[in-house]
């Protein structure tokens, strides 16, 4: 019998399709202003009309990056937190990426609507819940905050239902859409003075123009 060649067949997340990587300023959420290094990830099945990434929705059309690549120029940088971001990360396998930066003692940050169940292991769960792609319940238990894009009351009220589900001690943030904003600012801020467990979050990077 001819001998067969095996071949290692790579564990899944080992290579991921990366839309950008930069070193920058965390400029939304509870972690605003935290200096972090972001991996933007390919694809995204949300398709939020207001998205300012919609470059990433196609997880085709980036490079697919060995993990190894990936981590290459954060550990030359002065990096300390990880941002794992989108599109939206959870389409992809996160474990393996996770687990090769915590081994270089990173703080992992996620940034995800929650529409995919978790894989990874991360320091911290923003989870921005989609009125028209709501989250799961699972991932919504994980989450240490919930930031919601707001529009207009309606907005507001669904951001009330949803954040029902999330644990006790989860951060509750609003935040104006920003095409809107003008609009919508008034809103929270009036809605964070009469229910003060919500907070208002602002995309500060766009205001001081970084990535």
């Amino acid at each position: 019998m001819d001998s067969v060649t095996k071949h290692e067949i790579p564990p899944a997340g080992a290579a991921l399709p990366v839309a950008e990587s930069f070193y920058s300023v965390q400029g939304e959420g509870a972690n605003t202003g935290k200096a972090a290094w972001f991996i933007r990830l390919g694809g995204c099945d949300v398709h939020c009309p207001w998205c300012d990434s919609k470059g990433t929705w196609n997880p085709h059309a980036h490079r697919v990056m060995p993990v190894s690549e990936i981590i290459a120029p954060i550990v030359q940088s002065p990096a300390i937190n990880i941002v794992i971001t989108g599109g939206e990360p959870l389409m992809h396998d996160l474990s393996y990426l996770c687990e090769a930066l915590k081994d270089k003692g990173y703080n992992l940050f996620l940034e995800t609507s929650g529409t995919h169940p978790l894989s990874g292991r991360f320091d911290w769960i923003c989870v921005s819940p989609k009125m028209h792609r709501p989250p799961l319940q699972e991932v919504l238990a994980d989450a240490d905050e919930l930031k919601f894009i707001v529009s207009g009351p309606e907005s507001i009220k669904w951001a009330e239902e949803i954040s029902a589900n999330a644990g006790k001690s989860c951060i509750l943030l609003l935040q104006p859409e920003w095409d809107v904003r003008d609009k919508a600012l008034p809103l929270i801020i009036e809605y964070a003075k009469a229910h003060p467990q919500w907070r208002v979050s602002l995309q500060t990077h766009k205001y001081m123009n970084i990535p």
